[in-house]
């Protein structure tokens, strides 16, 4: 363990330390962000309100439409001055959000993400190859400097290049990789079309997260590797990556990191919090946090929190792997479904290869779901093989999701490749037909 006292804290200590950090948050919030203050004036509620953790229900939630409301700056809790690093997103739908960081919380967060290195299995000297995007997005940083603050040698790829990538992997002797899961399967990909088996390598865990991935992904990953495939999980506008990790003994949920983050799971439609071990969407407050503090943010990430014992002695809640968000959950033709779902059923399904894309249109009132997926070579796509492959493919979805749609078979390499988080829903329901 990195940090074995913060890791291993009674359950009445850690949520002793909970209060006085949230009571701390919510105090430096409400002095020094006014829209924070003009919020929860409008509520009704001040920090001294905070007695116990459940007080924390009677507080306005966060949403990610505040950050871009209040561009660039008007969320920070310190003057700008202050700030040593700012990341944003991209702003595809608008103006970004944008996050920063003092140079406690650039500490903060080195050693919440050493944590979760650790956690998965990484110890010092260990060689960390990090193909995750460097630059705005926080996965590459994050990654980099916890690495380092664990005493990894770091290998900083950044995402692209694939050939590249395998050829440092096996040049270095990597024995972790960190990056999404995508974008590891098309590594695994052109490292089998260059000849270089990746099962031979030193690597020994791989370190995967910025995007929902399945169990059947997971065994994907594990196969072609021959790694344990561990997930980690964050948001920017929490922290970024480390908020929570799986650990290498269990790989049975992530361990929040609760001296830092306080957890709860809400129903996404009404808002109201939901008993511990019931699904909902993950909302999440900071704790320690300078810079930007946030109070209740809602995540949309949907999850449950399980407060079992665990193998590995940590004990800090987990969260079970996010299965979708509630925003991207799909709603057609009556049935709800999220994309995860749909890839649990297609990884690992026999003649396909892990890559797919699902295109939304509609045809008059009802929405159509077609489902692009590719065959794994050698698999031919003349009738009759591909013809019954997608028949039975409809008819598995079918029963496994409920969700009636369409098949339509790819040849290898058609379906494009991700470099950092994949784009698996391509929705043209909106796009208006020229006349």
């Amino acid at each position: 363990m990195f940090d074995r006292a913060a890791e291993t804290m009674a359950r009445n200590e850690l949520e002793t330390l909970q209060l006085a950090r949230l009571k701390q948050t919510i105090t430096r919030a409400y002095a020094n962000v006014p829209p924070f203050r003009r919020k929860l004036d409008a509520a009704g509620v001040k920090p001294e309100d905070v007695r116990t953790l459940a007080d924390i229900a009677r507080f306005p939630f966060t949403v990610k439409g505040e950050l871009r409301d209040n561009f660039p700056f008007g969320l920070f809790a310190v003057p700008r001055e202050n700030l040593l690093r700012l990341h944003a997103s991209s702003g595809t739908t608008g103006k970004p959000t944008v996050v920063g960081y003092t140079r406690a919380d650039l500490d903060l967060w080195s050693d919440l993400m050493a944590r979760s290195i650790a956690c998965m299995g990484g110890k010092p000297g260990d060689i960390f190859h990090n193909a995750y995007g460097y630059g705005l997005f926080t996965g590459g940083l994050g990654f980099h400097y916890g690495a380092e603050r664990l005493g990894l040698t770091t290998v900083p790829v950044s995402g692209g290049g694939t050939e590249r990538q395998v050829m440092l992997i096996k040049d270095f002797g990597a024995h972790l990789l960190g990056a999404t899961p995508s974008y590891a399967l098309n590594i695994a990909e052109v490292a089998t079309a260059m000849g270089v088996d990746l099962r031979k390598l030193p690597l020994r865990y791989g370190c995967f997260g910025a995007e929902p991935w399945s169990e059947a992904m997971r065994r994907q990953l594990e196969e072609k590797f021959a790694i344990k495939a561990m997930d980690i999980y964050g948001l920017s506008e929490i922290i970024g990556p480390g908020v929570a990790s799986e650990c290498h003994q269990a790989q049975n949920g992530l361990h929040i990191w609760e001296d830092h983050f306080l957890c709860e799971v809400i129903d996404p439609d009404t808002a109201e919090p939901l008993p511990l071990g019931e699904a909902g969407e993950l909302v999440l407050t900071t704790l320690t946090k300078e810079a930007l503090p946030m109070l209740r943010y809602r995540t949309r990430d949907i999850t449950r929190l399980i407060e079992e014992p665990c193998a590995c002695g940590r004990t800090h809640r987990r969260m079970l792997r996010v299965t979708g968000r509630s925003d991207d959950m799909l709603i057609v033709r009556g049935v709800n479904v999220y994309p995860s779902q749909i890839e649990a059923v297609l990884v690992g399904f026999p003649g396909l290869a892990p890559h797919y894309q699902l295109v939304l249109t509609r045809e008059g009132p009802m929405d159509v779901v077609t489902i692009e997926v590719e065959l794994a070579p050698p698999a031919p796509r003349e009738e009759p093989f591909a013809g019954k492959m997608a028949t039975d493919l409809r008819s598995h979805i079918k029963a496994m999701v409920g969700l009636s749609c369409d098949v339509v078979l790819k040849a290898p390499g058609e379906i494009p490749r991700s470099q950092g988080k994949a784009v698996r829903v391509k929705d043209l329901r909106r796009q208006v037909t020229p006349q």
